[in-house]
């Protein structure tokens, strides 16, 4: 891309939506990452409730790890059908009506209903609370200017994992103590509790300028196609492995308290992780910081597969935190730049959609390959599935500087 171009696409992408009241997203940060902590407490806690108690009724590897692929489903659906949405205004509407209907999911779990119905819930639940997470990052990356996109995002995402990490640690011990009606209850108050911090939000109506271009189309030409695809295999490989990690934990003997303790850990990595990935992501660049994301992800199943007692998992779980959240501020970030204010929320939703195409995938690879090669070989097959993600991008980036060094060639 010559500099004249480039300096116009900049221009574009680093506007404002609205006003000058608008490019501190810290505005939006405190209410957004509020209802974040209550949202992805719910959403931890019952990860592992939900597969145990699938285990507890006999039902094979297939199913439990198809909680894992129905949950993607709704990340890839949820997330591009709420960013789409999104960008039409009435934001504050709709993060609303994805934090209550999240709840009212995970409230149908208090009748302990059949296989069918739980995973149907799992879906309902993901769709709503992909829509409030989707929406959330749009919103935040559409008020910041390149220079704090980076930090602002880490605010939000930080809350999340908090969130994350907290429902992981309480999980097991919920499952000891409350049972299992117990423990849907507690994630149904939590989830419902979460969505009063969104009155404190301005009711504010976006202003957006429709633009003709295919969000597809778009893609290409912001040159984002092979991070997604990418991204897609980097999520097949993670979904894969924990698709049925925590039965893994529970064979050798790990105990269900310790295994909600032990997952958390990725999270709790993630919470400090966010915030000073976000602030190098500004520094040093977002390309920089994505590609350690990738190493990484290729990284934590290879430890899962050498993993049988507590601190080895812990060490893939630390693992995972620090890939995963160089990865996605990373990611964000630099969507964020590439692409017009009109199209912040539909952009976002395919960058979760692509993440979802990879979960849906990757569970289901798992699951039928866990029966011939077991679970350690199972994890080096979700290991060599991420390897391939970060090759390409590596190829691709590789392939890209070489070109915009020849004669007549442009980047």
């Amino acid at each position: 891309m010559d500099p004249i171009r480039r300096s116009k696409v900049s221009a574009i992408v680093t506007a404002p939506r609205v006003g000058p009241q608008e490019i501190n997203g810290r505005r939006y940060a405190i209410p957004l990452a509020s209802t974040s902590i209550f949202l992805t407490a719910a959403h931890g806690g019952l990860g592992l409730l939900i597969k145990l108690f699938l285990q507890q009724q006999g039902f094979s590897p297939l199913i439990i790890s198809s909680v894992s692929s129905v949950n993607a489903a709704g990340v890839m659906l949820g997330s591009l059908f709420w960013g789409r949405l999104s960008d039409r205004g009435a934001r504050r509407t709709l993060l609303f009506i994805t934090s209550i209907g999240s709840g009212i999911a995970v409230t149908i779990l208090l009748l302990m209903p059949p296989a069918s119905v739980i995973l149907a819930s799992s879906f309902a639940r993901v769709f709503m609370r992909m829509g409030f997470m989707t929406i959330t990052i749009a919103i935040i990356s559409g008020a910041s200017v390149v220079s704090r996109r980076g930090k602002n995002l880490s605010f939000v995402t930080s809350a999340q994992a908090f969130g994350m990490c907290a429902g992981n640690a309480v999980g097991g011990f919920m499952l000891e103590y409350l049972g299992f009606r117990g423990g849907f209850a507690v994630a149904a108050v939590l989830s419902l509790a979460g969505s009063a911090f969104l009155f404190l939000l301005p009711n504010e109506r976006v202003t957006v300028v429709e633009s003709k271009q295919s969000s597809w189309s778009l893609a290409l030409s912001a040159g984002l196609t092979d991070l997604y695809i990418s991204t897609v295999l980097r999520q097949m490989a993670i979904h894969g492995a924990f698709s049925l990690l925590a039965v893994y934990m529970a064979s050798v003997g790990i105990p269900p308290r310790y295994i909600g303790l032990v997952a958390a850990m990725n999270t709790g990595t993630q919470v400090v992780a966010m915030l000073v990935f976000g602030r190098l992501a500004d520094r040093i660049g977002r390309r920089r910081i994505f590609m350690l994301g990738f190493a990484l992800s290729a990284l934590t199943p290879c430890v899962f597969a050498l993993s049988t007692h507590i601190l080895a998992m812990m060490a893939g779980y630390v693992t995972l935190g620090l890939g995963f959240s160089s990865l996605y501020i990373g990611s964000t970030a630099h969507i964020g730049d590439r692409v017009p204010p009109d199209k912040q929320g539909t952009m976002m939703g395919l960058y979760e959609t692509s993440r979802g195409l990879g979960g849906i995938l990757g569970p289901l690879v798992a699951g039928s390959i866990t029966p011939v090669v077991g679970y350690r070989g199972m994890f080096l097959v979700m290991a060599c599935i991420a390897a391939l993600g970060f090759l390409l991008m590596y190829i691709r980036r590789r392939v890209g500087v070489s070109q915009s060094t020849q004669p007549g060639r442009s980047s």
